[in-house]
């Protein structure tokens, strides 16, 4: 059985590589792309403005800012923030009043997303280092959760989920893109790193993720869409199907 540390390792080597070397994600199929893929899941006027090395890192498997539904002044925290899209992207909706916080464990990408807040001049956004299992954020302290194709990487998905219900607000929301299944992988695939790393056999079926966000104390658990992504997701002999998923919840009073 593969240990939780050696999939940390695993998915910080891929990402450090990427943030250094600027290569994608998933390989040739480009799961979680490259800068044409950010106009794959995002509308193009949401990118206006964005500089390529912003879109360049764009690693996503959709679009969790247009479900988030963020208003001026709120604190947003943004689980596996990256080269910083989806944090720069709710800064300008959040306004200089609102404040967005980017988590990542990976410090190539931490330093590529520190550098894009510089070269932007964004004073709203914050770069943390740390492992969404064990969030550096306060209780209580924060109005929205997103996250983009980045859970389906954590090796313990019900801390994640526990972690990001404790620095909610009471009435606090999450919307989250990730990768998702309908089954089970197989054990073989499910214990290979580097398809763990790819966003791959990391990801877990649709109705477990959900009955997970239950668990940490979510209500209203809704899947606002999800599509195939078997065009982004090279298929083998004992994967399940496998879809990219757009989920909303809330931390009720």
């Amino acid at each position: 059985m593969i240990q939780l540390s050696e999939v940390h390792e695993a998915v910080q080597e891929r990402y450090g590589a990427i943030a250094v070397n600027g290569t994608s994600c998933c390989g040739p199929s480009d799961c979680c792309g490259d800068a044409s893929n950010a106009s794959l899941f995002y509308e193009g006027e949401l990118l206006d403005g964005l500089p390529v090395d912003v879109t360049g890192l764009s690693l996503g498997c959709g679009d969790p800012v247009t479900i988030a539904g963020l208003r001026k002044g709120e604190r947003v925290l943004d689980l596996g923030s990256g080269g910083g899209i989806d944090c720069f992207l709710a800064a300008r909706q959040v306004g200089p009043e609102g404040y967005v916080i980017g988590v990542d464990m990976t410090p190539a990408m931490l330093e590529k997303a520190n550098a894009n807040k510089a070269r932007m001049g964004v004073d709203n956004v914050e770069f943390r280092q740390g492992q969404i299992e064990a969030l550096p954020v306060e209780d209580n302290s924060i109005d929205v959760i997103m996250s983009n194709c980045v859970i389906n990487l954590a090796p313990d998905k019900r801390a994640v989920f526990r972690e990001a219900f404790r620095v909610l607000k009471p009435g606090g929301r999450v919307a989250v893109s990730d990768i998702v299944t309908e089954g089970e992988f197989s054990d073989d695939l499910r214990a290979d790193l580097s398809r763990w790393a790819e966003c791959v056999t990391g990801a877990i079926d649709l109705e477990l993720y959900i009955a997970l966000m239950r668990e940490a104390g979510f209500s209203e658990v809704t899947v606002a869409d999800k599509r195939t992504a078997e065009e982004i997701v090279p298929t083998q002999p004992g994967m399940p199907k496998i879809y990219s998923a757009r989920v909303t919840a809330i931390k009720s009073e």
